[in-house]
């Protein structure tokens, strides 16, 4: 997919659901023009001496709710437009799980494997300290996103506080514990994921041996979907990286898969027993292999994108769960709809993950620590509400559980702006 399309597509999908839910013009206007985008160059030192310049991104979509909170990702393929699109995504996803925060996103565009951890830490400060204003507790609270990770947020923690002369831990979540991180954050993502699986299976009485699954990506909400799954019994026929994909109608044992791409930085079809590891019969394929196949749930947890008009009818899973932002493209939304293929949308699905950095946050503010124990539970009720309140609308009004997830989010966004008066208020 080209990313230059990433923004407009989910323009579209805002005006198009907005339309058939009726909602207000000026709430979806407001949702079409992001509050402010900043641009910087960041001058890095390398470790040959040399400065580079990289360009950085921070985008804070919309405030009706509350501050902004989004993560913060290194790569490549980082442009302005992605960056406004992810954001967006956010603002829809804080009001899907009732969160009092707007959207924000940001990122670099660099390819973080050709940095030395040195060159990584320079950049992530030059990143903070060109964003210093514009981010804040009160105002915009990055996270980690992709190629990012507790310890380059807990360097650009550090960055904050020296320019602030202060200490602000709520600035950042997905910080090292250590930091004043939470317990819980770092497998949220796919955590929340496993929990709309399970409501599913609550619903239509599943036994999870019967269900196969496989997944796109193998990066932190990948692999944590399917590890929970797993150890409930579900069958994980199909796993992907960037380089390639591994199919096994037998299915895999997740952990074994992880570990051996621990060690190695490649994914393996293989079995451990400790420090043993045995290959395992399995099919080489293809990432858009793995997209085509016959399983019950689909996981795309890669990048944007994925599914668009050129391969949609090749998708045979009944069950979608968006761990990726935009793993579908707006154009085929109606197609699987009406196909009958049942897409829990990424803004339900990989919500996981912001609610426990609100979690985080939190804890920051009242200076105190939770259990893990208690961030499982309270995300479990978070996810458990947040999926059944998009399921129960998308039942009684005959809507696919996209419309049925925006047109949530749309009602509580649009109740924080006619608060203050809309063209309704002012022409009565």
């Amino acid at each position: 997919m080209s990313v230059e399309n990433i923004y407009e597509s989910a323009l579209t999908r805002v005006k198009e659901i907005g339309h058939k839910a009726g909602i207000s013009p000026e709430i979806i206007n407001a949702l079409c023009h992001p509050k402010s985008l900043m641009t910087a160059s960041l001058p890095v030192r390398m470790d040959n001496g040399s400065t580079e310049f990289f360009t950085g991104y921070r985008c804070r979509y919309n405030t009706a709710l509350g501050p902004t909170k989004g993560g913060i990702r290194y790569h490549p393929d980082v442009t302005r437009e992605e960056v406004l699109a992810l954001a967006l995504w956010m603002t829809i996803k804080c009001a899907v799980v009732d969160l009092p925060y707007g959207g924000g996103k940001g990122g670099i565009t660099v390819n973080p494997k050709a940095l030395s951890a040195m060159e990584l830490e320079r950049l992530s400060r030059a990143y903070v300290r060109a964003m210093a204003d514009f981010i804040g507790p009160e105002v915009d609270i990055p996270a980690p996103d992709v190629y990012t990770n507790a310890r380059i947020m807990g360097w650009m923690l550090d960055e904050y506080e020296s320019i602030k002369r202060v200490r602000a831990p709520g600035v950042i979540t997905g910080k090292p514990i250590s930091l004043g991180g939470s317990l819980g954050r770092d497998d949220a993502t796919g955590r929340g994921a496993y929990l709309c699986i399970k409501e599913l299976q609550r619903k239509n009485g599943w036994q999870p041996s019967d269900i196969t699954v496989a997944v796109q990506g193998f990066g932190n909400g990948g692999y944590h979907a399917v590890r929970l799954l797993r150890n409930d019994g579900y069958n994980i026929v199909a796993v992907s990286d960037s380089k390639g994909a591994i199919y096994s109608a037998k299915g895999f044992d997740v952990q074994s898969l992880y570990e051996e791409k621990q060690r190695f930085n490649k994914l393996k079809a293989v079995y451990c027993n400790q420090s043993v590891c045995e290959l395992v019969d399995h099919d080489v394929i293809t990432n858009e292999d793995l997209l085509a196949l016959e399983v019950d749930i689909l996981i795309p947890a890669a990048l944007e994108g994925v599914i668009t008009k050129n391969n949609v009818h090749n998708i045979k899973a009944r069950y979608i769960v968006e761990v990726a932002n935009g793993p579908i493209l707006a154009e085929v939304d109606d197609e699987l709809f009406k196909r009958k293929v049942h897409v829990v949308p990424d803004v339900l699905a990989n919500a996981g993950g912001v609610i426990v950095s609100y979690f985080e946050w939190v804890q920051n503010r009242q200076g105190y620590t939770w259990t893990l124990s208690e961030v499982h539970e309270r995300l479990g009720e978070k996810m458990t509400r947040g999926f059944n309140e998009v399921w129960d609308l998308s039942k009684s009004e005959g809507i696919s559980l996209r419309d049925a997830a925006y047109k949530l989010a749309f009602k509580r966004i649009g109740s924080a702006i006619e608060a203050h008066g809309t063209k309704e208020y002012f022409s009565s």
